[in-house]
């Protein structure tokens, strides 16, 4: 994997963090689009941009000069009933997730073209499939981002690859209202049948792995990485 440059939006937290720092290990040049820097400083081969995908442009100056891959890792988890959800909540909702997306591929397609091949990673959820009380905004966010990836991945072919991941809750700062205590997590752990809630790494490896060189022959997926959640029933 050396010698290639990734660009990761959202690399100074939790599932974007985790993504970085495989890549790093493996001798990747790393470019961090996030609002914060933090963890980033420790890590060779890491170039951080500040900026903020909901109100800043983003441009190619942004981007290497080439790009083999990006992970587009930015979300929301705005949580609640539909009779008390906002449509400016809903639009948010929809700018973090889809609109951000468009902007960072738009701004890194010639850096992408200039790779020869390159792969595509965004993320969205397993309450798309499956269909969970509360998550309306997010969810219908989350479904927007299934089908730009899988638009994506048509107009793209086949020099960029594109697929999306859809991880069940994942003890990351984004969930961490949710799994505030040791209590919160085992319930929540207890509702997927491998036992537990997700780990940043779990959703990183998947990342990497569709990222780089080992799957070649695979686009316009979304793969659930949920300990289950999303097909099983284990009790």
């Amino acid at each position: 994997m050396s010698q290639k440059n990734y660009v990761v939006v959202g690399g100074s937290h939790g599932i974007g963090l985790g993504i970085v720092q495989r890549l790093v290990a493996k001798g990747a040049s790393v470019t961090v689009l996030s609002r914060t820097s933090d963890h980033l400083t420790e890590l060779a081969g890491v170039t951080h941009i500040a900026v903020d995908v909901t109100t800043d442009d983003i441009t190619g100056s942004m981007m290497p000069d080439s790009i083999h891959g990006l992970a587009y890792c930015p979300g929301s988890i705005n949580l609640g009933p539909i009779r008390g959800v906002k449509p400016e909540t809903m639009i948010a909702d929809f700018n973090i997730n889809v609109v951000g997306a468009v902007k960072c591929v738009q701004a890194a397609m010639a850096a992408m073209k200039n790779a020869g091949h390159s792969s595509i990673v965004t993320f969205s959820t397993v309450a798309v499939g499956q269909g969970l009380p509360m998550h309306a905004s997010v969810a219908a966010a989350k479904g927007a981002v299934e089908g730009l990836s899988r638009s994506l991945a048509a107009e793209l072919a086949p020099t960029v690859r594109v697929n999306c991941i859809a991880p069940s809750l994942t003890d990351t700062p984004l969930a961490a209202r949710l799994l505030s205590s040791d209590e919160k997590k085992a319930a929540m752990g207890k509702r997927h049948p491998l036992g537990r809630v997700g780990m940043a790494d779990d959703i990183a490896a998947m990342a990497e792995f569709l990222l780089c060189d080992q799957s070649p022959w695979i686009t316009g997926q979304v793969f659930a990485v949920d300990g289950g959640m999303s097909t099983l029933r284990v009790s």
